[in-house]
This record gives C-alpha cells, sequence and structure tokens, in this order.
C-alpha cells in the first residue's frame, strides 16, 4: 500500500511538472499597457523612438535586461550612415482587437531638408508605407504594407533593415541556413562597387533563416524571412565606423501588401528578472553629506534583502557597520527602487554598499573627497586635450599636433553647412566668400567630438572657468601653456594658475574674432563630409597653410597646399551674441592683473555689444547686465535690472542663479523682496520635482542622456545657495553631484565623468573614440532613455546622446560643482 501511494504521488509530480511545463510554454508575446510587446524579459518597440542616426528608431528589441536590436525599417541603402534619407514617422496605431501596433512612414522625410537642418539630398522617389508588428505566441511578426509596388529602377535598392548591437556580439556565434561564423571585433569584410559606383560590403551570410548567439539563451535570436528571397547578414562597419550589424532583405518587383514578412523568435528566458543595481557615487561622500545608496529591482521582483555598509579594512577584510532594510521608494521609469541611507557614518575610510548577494565598488568617505582627482583630470587632461591651435604632449605621448593654422576662410555666402551652420545672402563683415580673415588661428577648443568651433561654446567655457576661479580662487598648476611656441604639456608647472590660462586661451579666440570680423563669429568649422568625420588626430586636417586661391603657396614637400582651410560663420543671433558678451565681461575681472589686454578687450566688446544689441529675448540682456554690473558697479546696469524685475521674477528659474549675485549691488529694496519671494516659489517647485525620482534631482530622461542637464541644475544650485542660504540648502546640488558620479538609473553605474571614481566611462564620444579610449576628466552625456521606459548606458564609443563629450557647460558645470561641493561641505 505504501509502495502504491509513492508511485502515485510520483505519478501527480510528474504530471504536475509537465503541466507546469506546459503552461510555460503557453505564454505568449502580449501587447502590455505601455503600448509595446512583451513576453517575460522580453520587449518590442514601435517607433517610441525615432532617432535613427542614433541608433534608436523603427522595431527594436530589448532583450533579457539589453537592447540587442533597433532601426527595424525600409532603408534605401544596405547600411546606412548619418546622413542617408530616413522616413518620415506617421501616428503610430496600438490595436487591440488586431493585437498588433502599426506606424505609417514615409519617404521623402520634408523635415529633414528643413532650414538649418543637414541637408539631405533625396533621391527621386516618393512612397508611402505602414509597418506592423504583430505577438504570435513566442515570436513576433514584422510585416510591411506598401501603399504600391516599387518603381522599377529601385527594385534591389528599397530593403527591410534590422540593426544589430555591435558590443555584446563580438566573438559570438551566428548560423545562416548551411552557413555559420563568429561576428568579428573589427569589419573584415570584402568592399566592392555596386552598379551606381557606391563602395558597399559583401554579406557575411545570406539564407532564408538566421539564429544570432544560439550558445546564449539571454542572447538568443532567430529572424525568418517568410515573405520570399533572402535574408543578409552585413557589417555595416565597413562603411561607416560607427555602424552596427545589419540583417536585411529586399522589397521584391511587384510586391506592396506583406512585401516584407519576417518572424522574429527573440529568445525569451522564463522567469527572467533584471539582477539589483546598487547605485552610488563612484567617488564617495564627505563625513556630513548625505549618504544614500539606490537599489534598483526588477518589477516582479517581491523579494527584499537587507543592506548593508561594509567598511574595507586597513589590513584586508570587509567590517559590517551598518545592516538594516532598506527604504521603498516606489516606481520609477520601468524599476522598482529602494533607498539605504547610511549618512550617520561618518568615519573615514573605504566602503562598498551590499545589497543580497550584489556590492557595490569601493568609495571613500573622507572629508577630503572631492580635493584630488575629482575634477583636476577635468583641468589637467580633458580642456588640454581639446585645445585648438597647439601642440599637446603628455610627457612620451601627443595628444594631437600643431592644428588648424591656416584658420579661416569666410564662408560662402547662401550656404548651409552639413552640420547646420548657415550662412545668409551676406557675410555681415568686409570680407567675401573665400577671403583669409586673419587672427583666427589662436585660442579655442576643439567641441569634443567634433572639431569646430562654436561662438557659444567658446564664450560659456571662458564663462564657467571664470566664475570657477572667482568664486573658489583654485591656483592648480600642472600645465604648460606656451601661446609664443603654441605647445601645451601636461604634467608640467608653469608658475601659472591653469584656470587663468585657460581662460585666457579660450578669450584669444573669442576677442580676436570680434575684431578682426567686427562682431563674433557663428563657429569655424571644416568645409567638408571628409574632414569633418575625421577621427584622430586634429593635425592630420589641415596643411595648416592659409590658402590663397590666385597663388597657392607651396608647403616644405613642395606640393602646393589645398583648400582645406575652415570656413568661418557669421549670422544675425542677438540672444547669442548678448550671452557671449555677459560671458566677457564676467571674464574681464579674473583677466585684470594676469593679461590686461584681454581684460581690457573683453569689457569694451561688452559694452559695445550692451549698446548697439536690440533683441526681443530679453533674458539675455537682463544677464549682460547683471555681468556688467558685477564689473564695472555702473548706476546704469543696476537701474536696467530694477526696470526688468517683473521679467526677472517670472523666468526666475533662469535668471535666480545670476541675478542672486547681484542683490548688494542693487539699491532697491522692492527689487530684493520680488526677487526673494519668486525664489521660495520656485524652492516649492525643486522640492516637488525631487520627489518624482528616487535621486532627489528633478530628472526627465529623454532620448539624450540627462548628465549635463543635471550638471547645470547641480551648477545652479550652488549661487542659489551661496545669495540665499537661508531658501536654497546644498542638497539638490549634492545629489545632482551624485547623479553624475554614478548614482543614476540603468545597469550601468559608471560615472559619467571619465577616469573619475572606481568605475568610469572609459569608452566615449571624444576624438579618440575609434581607439576605444577616453579623454579623463571629460563629462560624458550619460543614461539616455529608450523610450518609453528604459534607461541605458553602453559601452559603445560612437552613440553621441549617451557618451559624447561636449564643451561649455558639459564640461565647465562638472568643474566648477566638483570645487562647490568641497567648498560647502567643508565650510560647514
Amino acid at each position: 500500500m505504501q509502495i502504491l501511494y509513492k508511485k502515485s504521488f510520483l505519478l501527480f509530480i510528474t504530471i504536475a511538472t509537465a503541466c507546469t511545463v506546459y503552461g510555460q510554454q503557453k505564454k505568449a508575446m502580449v501587447i502590455n499597457s505601455k503600448d509595446y510587446l512583451e513576453l517575460e524579459g522580453v520587449n518590442v518597440m514601435l517607433a517610441h523612438d525615432f532617432y535613427p542616426e542614433g541608433h534608436q528608431g523603427g522595431v527594436g528589441v530589448i532583450q533579457n535586461g539589453q537592447r540587442t536590436a533597433t532601426n527595424g525599417d525600409l532603408r534605401l541603402e544596405p547600411t546606412p550612415g548619418q546622413w542617408s534619407p530616413i522616413p518620415k514617422v506617421g501616428k503610430r496605431v496600438v490595436d487591440r482587437q488586431k493585437n498588433e501596433v502599426s506606424v505609417r512612414m514615409e519617404y521623402p522625410n520634408p523635415d529633414m531638408n528643413r532650414k538649418g537642418f543637414n541637408p539631405i539630398i533625396y533621391p527621386d522617389l516618393n512612397f508611402a508605407y505602414n509597418i506592423r508588428v504583430k505577438p504570435e505566441g513566442r515570436s513576433f511578426r514584422i510585416i510591411v504594407d506598401l501603399d504600391k509596388p516599387l518603381p522599377d529602377e529601385w527594385i534591389g535598392k528599397v530593403g527591410f533593415n534590422f540593426e544589430l548591437f555591435p558590443g555584446i556580439l563580438f566573438g559570438r556565434s551566428y548560423y545562416m541556413d548551411q552557413q555559420f561564423g563568429i561576428f568579428p571585433q573589427q569589419p573584415n569584410g570584402q568592399m566592392y562597387k555596386d552598379a551606381a559606383g557606391e563602395l558597399q560590403i559583401k554579406p557575411m551570410a545570406s539564407g532564408k533563416s538566421l539564429t544570432i548567439v544560439p550558445e546564449l539563451d539571454a542572447q538568443r535570436m532567430t529572424i525568418q524571412n517568410l515573405s520570399g528571397g533572402n535574408l543578409e547578414l552585413l557589417d555595416g562597419r565597413g562603411k561607416h565606423n560607427n555602424g552596427w550589424f545589419v540583417v536585411r532583405s529586399l522589397v521584391a518587383k511587384g510586391a506592396s501588401k506583406n512585401a516584407i514578412e519576417w518572424l522574429v523568435t527573440p529568445n525569451a528566458v522564463s522567469g527572467w528578472q533584471s539582477e539589483p543595481v546598487i547605485q552610488i557615487s563612484q567617488v564617495g561622500y564627505h563625513p556630513v553629506q548625505s549618504k544614500i545608496a539606490v537599489i534598483e529591482l526588477d518589477q516582479k521582483d517581491k523579494t527584499r534583502k537587507q543592506a548593508s555598509l561594509l567598511r574595507i579594512g586597513e589590513k584586508g577584510g570587509l567590517e559590517p557597520v551598518l545592516t538594516s532594510a532598506p527604504k521603498e521608494w516606489g516606481d520609477f521609469l520601468r524599476y522598482h527602487y529602494l533607498q539605504f541611507d547610511f549618512t550617520k557614518v561618518t568615519k573615514p575610510g573605504m566602503y562598498m554598499v551590499k545589497y543580497g548577494n550584489y556590492q557595490s565598488r569601493p568609495f571613500a568617505i573622507n572629508a577630503g573627497v572631492f580635493k584630488e582627482n575629482v575634477w583636476q583630470p577635468t583641468l589637467d587632461y580633458f580642456l588640454p586635450a581639446q585645445m585648438c591651435h597647439m601642440r599637446v604632449n603628455e610627457k612620451y605621448r601627443v595628444w594631437h599636433g600643431w592644428c588648424h593654422l591656416d584658420d579661416a576662410r569666410m564662408a560662402p555666402i547662401d550656404s548651409n553647412h552639413f552640420d547646420g551652420y548657415i550662412q545668409g545672402g551676406s557675410t555681415l563683415t568686409k570680407y567675401k566668400p573665400g577671403d583669409n580673415v586673419p587672427m583666427l588661428n589662436r585660442g579655442a577648443w576643439h567641441d569634443a567630438g567634433d572639431f569646430d568651433l562654436r561662438v557659444e561654446s567658446q564664450a560659456e567655457t571662458v564663462y564657467g572657468l571664470t566664475l570657477a576661479y572667482e568664486e573658489f580662487g583654485e591656483k592648480h598648476d600642472n600645465t604648460a601653456i606656451n601661446q609664443t611656441t603654441l605647445v601645451t604639456e601636461i604634467h608640467e608647472p608653469d608658475s601659472k594658475p591653469d584656470l587663468l590660462q585657460q581662460i585666457e586661451h579660450g578669450l584669444l579666440s573669442v576677442t580676436n574674432g570680434y575684431r578682426t570680423l567686427g562682431r563674433f563669429y557663428r563657429g569655424i568649422i571644416e568645409p567638408t563630409l571628409q574632414q569633418y568625420v575625421l577621427l584622430g588626430d586634429a593635425a592630420n586636417l589641415t596643411d595648416n597653410i592659409p590658402y590663397n586661391s590666385k597663388q597657392p603657396p607651396v608647403n616644405a614637400t613642395g606640393i602646393k597646399t589645398w583648400a582645406d582651410d575652415r570656413w568661418v560663420f557669421t549670422e544675425q543671433n542677438p540672444p547669442r551674441e548678448l550671452e557671449a558678451a555677459a560671458d566677457l565681461a564676467a571674464a574681464s575681472r579674473v583677466m585684470k592683473g594676469y593679461n590686461d589686454t584681454l581684460a581690457t578687450q573683453s569689457l569694451q566688446i561688452a559694452k559695445e555689444v550692451w549698446k548697439n544689441t536690440a533683441s526681443n529675448n530679453i533674458l539675455p540682456r537682463i544677464q549682460l547686465a547683471a555681468e556688467l554690473l558685477i564689473t564695472t558697479g555702473d548706476k546704469e546696469y543696476a537701474d536696467y535690472l530694477v526696470s526688468k524685475t517683473d521679467d526677472i521674477t517670472k523666468n526666475i528659474t533662469r535668471t535666480g542663479w545670476y541675478i542672486g549675485r547681484t542683490l548688494k549691488l542693487v539699491n532697491n529694496t522692492q527689487y530684493k523682496q520680488a526677487v526673494n519671494s519668486a525664489v521660495k516659489t520656485m524652492y516649492s517647485t525643486i522640492v516637488a520635482d525631487g520627489k518624482k525620482t528616487p535621486y532627489g534631482v528633478p530628472y526627465e530622461p529623454d532620448i539624450w542622456g540627462a548628465g549635463w542637464g543635471i550638471q547645470s541644475f547641480g551648477f545652479r544650485q550652488y549661487f542659489l545657495h551661496a545669495s540665499f542660504p537661508d531658501i536654497i540648502p546644498t542638497d539638490y546640488m549634492l545629489d545632482a553631484l551624485n547623479f553624475v558620479l554614478g548614482c543614476h538609473p540603468g545597469s550601468n553605474t559608471s560615472s559619467f565623468v571619465s577616469g573619475v571614481g572606481s568605475q568610469s566611462m572609459t569608452t566615449a564620444y571624444g576624438f579618440n573614440r575609434a581607439d576605444w579610449s577616453y579623454i579623463p576628466g571629460g563629462s560624458a552625456s550619460g543614461t539616455a532613455l529608450i523610450r518609453p521606459d528604459f534607461p541605458e548606458l553602453l559601452k559603445w564609443p560612437y552613440l553621441w546622446q549617451q557618451g559624447e563629450y561636449v564643451l561649455g557647460g558639459g564640461t565647465t558645470d562638472y568643474l566648477f560643482l566638483a570645487l562647490a561641493a568641497d567648498h560647502v561641505l567643508n565650510k560647514k
């Protein structure tokens, strides 16, 4: 009887197990409440994003916590690049009765040829279509319906492309019918010229069915072409360094309904959940500041574990110093968040946070945590490496050679540059198109991933450095900058404050440009796309010899020079002129006694712009008045500010941080009371917005990383606190710095500032990105949003919306914020 019972019990267990497995197998992909397809850890989006130049758009797949594919759409080229034609996105429709999501698309895209946008020459092709995605069991179908068949001359050219993220494929395998291989680290395919004479790369494989990474459950994906013809697997990097792998099938002759039909099966790991992520500042914390680790969980994860703060022993080992249940914060984007507060721990040392079996990187608690190795890399490495018109050395290394010493020629009139610069019907100067414009071959910094010089980024960098020097008096000297030999030596002190030397370098470009042109330049940029996309040493962009079309000079090798000189653009843009003038007015203060000539020129230009420039946008003029008042103390500027009290208070979120610096200089009680009242109202908004995220700062994720915006917010918070200490605390400023240094959403908790902290972005979008390298102290854009709810920070050097460095506030706001944190915390 007992044996029979055991057999019956085992039979029951076997049947129950089989039913459970069967039930799991029956789980099917569905359209969820956020209007995308979902099964376990697999999500399929359609046109939530539309930024194909940045590899976001069309059909996209997030598979078990990793975005594996994107840009599923009809394209006119096998492996399109940044300036390739893209379709216009219409309305996305979610039809739950039909169980499908669809979107309307059409070529050409009129938005791509609008004034001020990169000019894209569309071919003579007009067609519209619908893309549909439909769940089908554990798979989904991609269906493309054309309004009408393609013209015969476009057969073999238009196809459906699906891009695969290369960063997780290198060294992994694939099968295409009977063909197989690995995804190579570099593009190895044979190049050839197509019928139109365009270079293309031969497919890695072609066939009816492709399986990607069959060896890994978390990445395995199968794509089957159901509409006839073959799939092709292409390496887009063969034609564009920033390309991805592409799966493609062509639209057949005469096809319209179901012109493309694929069945895609991204393997959904049963029961998959994202792993917990501990988000902390990768640098650490001052003993007196608030210290809160944010723990990111899958929303399906209902288990809760203890969190511990572990002190790393001087002789090894980990000592628990605080253990508690983390506080529930709630849901944000697609994750659930907990907070672990260890503010009361103040003992200096190195620490780690542990949650369950997961541990953070080590970080410091120390009163000097922001004194060394935090802001210095930006001043010691990043700004020198970006210096234009210089040779930049670091011991045995040359960051770049002498560059752009032939700057610049006047841009052609009625021209629309591919990077958005526009020269109207006049040069607005005495120079004619093609003329050599003198005095532009000194100073300035390259604009991070590009080599152009925008007046706003130059002037804004000068401004940020000026305010840093003015506020904190930092005399740090670790770089030798010689404006006579045009050589910069990193890690070689020269008894001059580096901040002042960098301010001088920026002013040389902005003031020289104004003096020679009679106005600010709009920008100075490479004339050809071939030069613009250059990766590596800026010395290779030009021959450094000014070009003269009437009598081309001969260089040292006996070869006549060519028209490689950058173009200088001008524009009528009063708000931008006023903003640049405000930056110069401030810089003139710190140049006094260091470079009196530049101090005088900067103030003269600022006053001239104040006198001669009118703008419908009142705010830049208000800021110029504020800086001129601080510089000169003249009553004219104080009276102007008082007259604009209403404009100032209505726009206090933009004006408050610099207007606060004028209160002691304006003898008007009503003005001061109105500003104080507006700041109090603004603060209540900041508090409310800060509660919307677990990070304590106002943060609305977008397609571009939020790092620069958060830095700018923190920068402004310092000045608001300095001017209104009874209203604005330091909390938001410090939380902004923590965000940039690693306490931000997503599984990649790296510091956005390269080379700063125990884990940072050391694959970033600088001029050396092709080397998978980084520039210490460069501040990247950071975590971006894959709409509608997936925060992402990929390890990939070619995504400017996540990894790009920039000049202006993207650089100086971080440097300032780190200095400010040290200042306010040690002042306490």
